[in-house]
């Protein structure tokens, strides 16, 4: 699967139906994989009990994947498949597997089964696989109304702007071998990522305009930087790629 929301309900019916699930994720270069049984050992959600917030959720355009590296951990997933039904071997039960495959190497991490889980553990409730809503879709990647409702500046509008006795602040949240190929001049480089942990370094009374590529990623640090208190931020409408045109 390829969103949260599809993890946490294919982790709840796993449960419920006392079944192993198998999982595996990709990113750029990397992967994951683990078998989550919570008869013997942790779920999904023992690991990771609530999805990431959307700021941090980079679409495939932003992230991508190295086109392998599905392949291999799909491969891998099989194997645990085969491994359960055939009852033989050691599944990676409590175990995760990473895959770093820039340097072709494997690391093992131990998983404990959280005895407060709210979808294994003792004290659990779940009787019926939570829909999507119930694990904050808005926290898995997709722009909600509110994210899409921000202020915007054209990049007529920006380039008057820069010509002012005090022009606003530029932030491009974009990644760095981005930045390098196309930018606004003076721009700030903070990529998405980052900016959770850097809303010390900003002013929250001074003015920002946001720019990304077309303008997916502005939207969302938009949302963040509102959500912290930042009153006086607008979205560069279509991004670098309008500006360079």
């Amino acid at each position: 699967s390829d969103n949260f929301p599809t993890r946490y309900l294919v982790n709840d019916a796993a449960v419920l139906a006392g079944i192993p699930n198998v999982q595996a994720s990709v990113y750029r270069f990397d992967g994951q994989l683990s078998v989550f049984d919570a008869a013997r050992g942790p779920c999904y959600s023992c690991l990771f009990p609530e999805p990431p917030p959307a700021e941090l959720v980079p679409s495939c355009a932003e992230g991508g994947v190295l086109g392998m590296l599905p392949g291999i951990l799909g491969s891998l997933q099989a194997l645990e498949v085969i491994k359960l039904i055939l009852n033989c071997g050691e599944p990676l039960i409590g175990r995760l597997l990473t895959f770093d495959g820039l340097r072709g190497t494997f690391r093992e991490l131990r998983v404990r089964k959280d005895a407060d889980c709210a979808v294994c553990g003792a004290g659990s409730t779940l009787r019926a696989p939570r829909a999507g809503a119930a694990h904050k879709p808005d926290a898995c990647g997709v722009a909600g109304e509110d994210a899409a409702a921000v202020p915007g500046i054209s990049v007529e509008e920006l380039a008057a702007e820069l010509q002012r006795g005090s022009p606003p602040h530029l932030i491009d949240v974009r990644e760095p071998g981005e930045y390098d190929i196309a930018c606004i001049a003076g721009a700030l480089l903070i990529p998405l990522s980052e900016l959770p942990v850097r809303l010390a370094n900003l002013d929250a009374n001074s003015t920002y305009i946001i720019t990304c590529h077309r303008g997916g990623r502005s939207r969302r640090a938009c949302a963040l930087l509102r959500a912290a208190g930042f009153e006086h931020v607008r979205i560069l409408e279509g991004g670098v790629d309008a500006w360079a045109e």
